[in-house]
């Protein structure tokens, strides 16, 4: 398998700007794709001000932050999706993916990786249909990516040990922790901390305590983030999503029902940070 060098990102949304920014900062030729301009001009804006905001903790150079935005290119055209590497982080829909893989095969080589950054969706069923399913593999990045050290690496039923091979060495290369697992619903992370987002609901549905206290004392018990400021910085839409896939995967099992309160939420748009209001007002 050919030394990956050239990178390329479909979506631009909040992951696909943080995966973006790792690559660049390693010193990868990254194309960040999007449909959407306006979408692209704000991944921009955010890979900038997060460059900046780690050169003011002096983590990172002020040349560092000027070769990582040199490297990277912004794109609305399709076609220009060709690299060694090619992550797909667009919406969370199985059908919508699986068009996408089909049409980066067609127009990229036969050894071009191509990678999931699903939280949920098989890779096995991503992989059914295209072209040298060997080579279709999960790359899980965790929000922030630029700050997240942990990568999930999924192998489908087809994905082969060198493309497993190539994506330990790159994740390990771009200074993150690699962690190989196969494919199942939620793999590893999501499928056990589902309950950390599901239980709250539920605790919280049933007026058990107001969500700033559940907030308050699971981050007293260690934890970084309570679930609801969590949620809200993941996105609503997303982490709703997520739940609902593993509910349905795991064939209605009632410990991954989805909560019809976060349900409430997606359908007002109260997503979270990215609109203003979710669990929490930002405005």
């Amino acid at each position: 398998m050919a030394e990956i060098k050239t990178i390329a990102i479909a979506g631009a949304g909040t992951m696909g700007a943080g995966i973006a920014q790792v690559f660049a900062q390693a010193g990868f030729k990254v194309t960040l794709f999007d449909i959407n301009e306006q979408t692209l001009d704000k991944a921009k804006s955010l890979i900038t001000t997060q460059l900046e905001a780690a050169v003011s903790k002096g983590k990172v150079s002020e040349i560092e932050k000027n070769n990582a935005l040199a490297k990277l290119t912004f794109s609305t055209t399709a076609s220009d999706l060709i690299a060694d590497l090619i992550i797909e982080a667009i919406v969370e829909k199985l059908d919508v993916k699986k068009t996408l893989f089909s049409q980066l095969a067609e127009q990229n080589s036969t050894t071009t990786i191509l990678a999931s950054n699903t939280s949920s969706l098989p890779i096995t069923q991503l992989a059914n249909g295209v072209s040298q399913p060997n080579r279709v593999v999960g790359l899980h990045f965790f929000n922030p990516a630029h700050l997240m050290k942990l990568v999930e690496i999924i192998a489908g039923a087809e994905t082969d040990d060198q493309t497993i091979s190539a994506m330990k060495s790159l994740v390990e290369k771009i200074g993150k922790k690699p962690v190989v697992c196969k494919d199942s619903p939620g793999f590893i992370v999501n499928r056990v901390a589902r309950h950390y987002y599901v239980e709250s609901l539920k605790v919280a549905e049933e007026n058990i305590a107001p969500i700033e206290t559940i907030d308050k004392l699971m981050e007293s018990a260690g934890f970084k983030m309570g679930p609801f400021k969590l949620m809200d910085t993941i996105g609503n839409e997303i982490n709703f999503a997520v739940t609902s896939s593993l509910f349905d995967s795991f064939h209605q099992d009632a410990k991954f029902r989805p909560s019809r309160l976060q349900q409430q939420k997606v359908d007002a748009g109260h997503l979270g940070k990215k609109t203003g209001k979710g669990f929490y007002n930002y405005n």
